[in-house]
């Protein structure tokens, strides 16, 4: 479903990322795994039309979109779960879900997301700003399965939550996977990376320098989690 070809990308001077390759097949989960400052945000803000990359290409099933500008990504299907959650602060959890238009072939209905999220619900006329840093969370995971996007891309979605809301935040990634949704996120969590993942790239200085598959990763974790400073 993607593939990125010698991606390279710069804050001014700064050099993030350095011809950057990778691939997601459909219906595939992978995480970006790497120290802080590696380029993983980086990366996603220039899949979803954030950040300009200065040379190499994006493609979405085998369309090249490396010029596209971000709204036309979204309706080509991409989903962007940002770490700040990204809410409209001062609207209802029923207004942030269903503001935004449907873009994919499968959106799902508002009641279905009701389904999923039980906690959404119940705070379902609720103003964003009232909700915990986990229900944000989900909100922000349940607005992007109601538009209908077929690959999500999620900035360290398990960040600050406490250990019942990271399982919570895993099944909802699970559900998705079961549904179709392909998903690329940034994750730091390794226990939880290898419960959701298929596959994981390491990045390290704007690099792709491994491509792990679960088994690797669960052999190398004392290793990967002092590479990660964790």
């Amino acid at each position: 479903m993607l593939r990125i070809e010698n991606l390279s990308a710069a804050y001014g001077e700064a050099q993030v990322l350095r011809d950057v390759s990778l691939q997601v097949a459909t219906g595939e989960v992978v995480t970006l795994v790497g120290r802080n400052g590696a380029g993983k945000s980086t990366l996603l803000r220039c899949v979803m039309g954030l950040h300009a990359g200065q040379r190499g290409t994006v493609e979405l099933d085998g369309r090249d979109i490396t010029r596209l500008p971000a709204h036309r990504r979204a309706r080509l299907g991409l989903g962007w779960v940002p770490d700040d959650r990204g809410s409209y602060a001062t609207l209802s959890v029923t207004e942030n879900l269903t503001l935004p238009p449907a873009v994919g072939p499968q959106p799902w209905s508002l009641e279905r997301v009701y389904e999923a999220f039980p906690a959404l619900y119940a705070r379902r006329d609720s103003a964003a700003t009232m909700l915990s840093g986990g229900e944000q969370q989900m909100l922000a995971l349940a607005r992007v399965l109601r538009m209908g996007a077929r690959l999500m891309l999620c900035d360290e979605p398990t960040e600050g939550l406490s250990p019942l809301l990271v399982q919570q935040v895993g099944e909802i990634l699970r559900q998705a996977k079961q549904h179709g949704v392909t998903v690329l996120l940034v994750e730091q969590n390794l226990h939880f990376a290898t419960g959701v993942a298929d596959r994981h790239y390491l990045l390290a200085e704007g690099r792709v320098v491994e491509a792990l598959d679960n088994s690797e990763v669960r052999s190398r974790e004392r290793e990967l989690l002092s590479y990660l400073g964790i």
